[in-house]
């Protein structure tokens, strides 16, 4: 094992305004409020992560993300960066939960470790080949003529797949798909996410409607605290249940497989506390053969190709929902993933994540260095 120092570790509070409010059942957003995280160890290197607080989900916010990090920093200040699996022990130890955080640290160490391995960061979690990704692109939740005018925008631009933010009463979310479908044709898939807005009799009575719209998935029906319940959901249609919310780690995934609840997990970074238990979830779905999402937040590019990374490391390609990063309005990031046609994604092969922030940027922000 090589030796190396972490020298200083810089949180940064980063605030992008969205080209337009991203509203899903659980609330509307004008804001990408993340967290970036910066360590700096001995050889000179820096590794880069970054969280998105999302309140209603982590149980977190920027303020406490900020606040937790500090402590973080001066927790793992004088470790070894490459000895990922103590860092994170010594966080988990610190405090319980607050997986968003966590994430950003756990996504830097990675990007340092395997900057030190001369390895892109994929190849380093045990992928082997640089991949064509392709993304689908969300539908916010609102009212059904300003849904189909995006679904139209969507079909236009090339994407491959639409995904649909649902989570109203099963009357409206049943209008929404039916005058989508009126103007998009039906090869194109539909991915749907309730966000747990229905309760178990409204996602009964819609998932078996929905049926003939070829539907892809649905992601978290139901609360995640009605996860017991999926397993019923599941024998009433036809439709491949997602689990997206009820799903943080791998002890979760497990529970879920027991228990017959899902078809699926929807993985985050952001969820996992980052790439170490986000590589179990994996590794679980892959015993059970059963397909994986990849996803996120509102995270930036940066945030994205750490995820982009994750899904090379699959040994099938997983559903790719990459689609935040479009959404903002500034791009502070250099390197990572980039978009082109129809929705493909790449990232080149350098080292760790290949991706960083400008840094005339992070100079400008609200920061804490230790």
């Amino acid at each position: 094992m090589q030796k190396a120092q972490i020298l200083q570790v810089g949180i940064f509070k980063s605030s992008v305004k969205l080209k337009e409010p991203f509203i899903i059942s659980l609330g509307k957003l004008e804001y990408a409020e993340n967290i970036i995280v910066e360590i700096l160890d001995s050889s000179g290197r820096k590794g880069y992560g970054e969280g998105s607080p999302f309140r209603s989900i982590h149980g977190e916010t920027s303020d406490t993300c900020f606040s937790v990090g500090i402590e973080f920093g001066k927790l793992l200040k004088g470790q070894n960066p490459l000895l990922i699996s103590e860092c994170s022990a010594l966080m988990d130890a610190y405090i319980f939960g607050n997986t968003s955080i966590k994430s950003a640290f756990n996504i830097a160490l990675h990007d340092l470790a395997a900057q030190h391995a001369g390895l892109p960061l994929y190849k380093f979690l045990g992928g082997t080949e640089n991949k064509n990704l392709f993304t689908d692109y969300t539908v916010s939740l609102a009212n059904s003529e300003k849904m189909v005018a995006d679904a139209e925008k969507i079909v236009s631009a090339g994407f491959p797949v639409i995904k649909v933010k649902l989570g109203d009463s099963m009357e409206k979310d049943f209008d929404r798909i039916k005058a989508i479908r009126d103007r998009v044709a039906n090869e194109i898939p539909l991915r749907i996410d309730a966000n747990q807005g229905w309760s178990f009799s409204d996602a009964a009575g819609i998932l078996p409607k929905l049926e003939p719209f070829n539907i892809q998935h649905c992601e978290e029906p139901i609360s995640r605290k009605d996860y017991l319940l999926l397993k019923d959901l599941r024998n009433l249609s036809n439709i491949p249940i997602m689990s997206d919310e009820s799903c943080f780690d791998h002890q979760d995934a497990q529970k879920l497989v027991s228990l017959k609840a899902c078809d699926s997990f929807n993985v985050k970074l952001g969820k996992s506390a980052g790439i170490s238990t986000a590589m179990k979830i994996i590794r679980i779905a892959e015993s059970n053969n059963m397909p994986l999402q990849i996803g996120g937040f509102l995270e930036s590019r940066l945030g994205f190709t750490a995820a982009a990374h994750l899904a090379m490391a699959c040994k099938e390609t997983p559903y790719i929902d990459f689609d935040t990063p479009l959404m903002f309005s500034q791009d502070f990031v250099s390197g990572g993933i980039q978009y082109s046609d129809k929705g493909m994604i790449r990232i080149q092969d350098e080292p760790g994540l290949g991706a960083y922030f400008d840094e005339k940027y992070l100079r400008n922000l609200d920061s804490f260095v230790v």
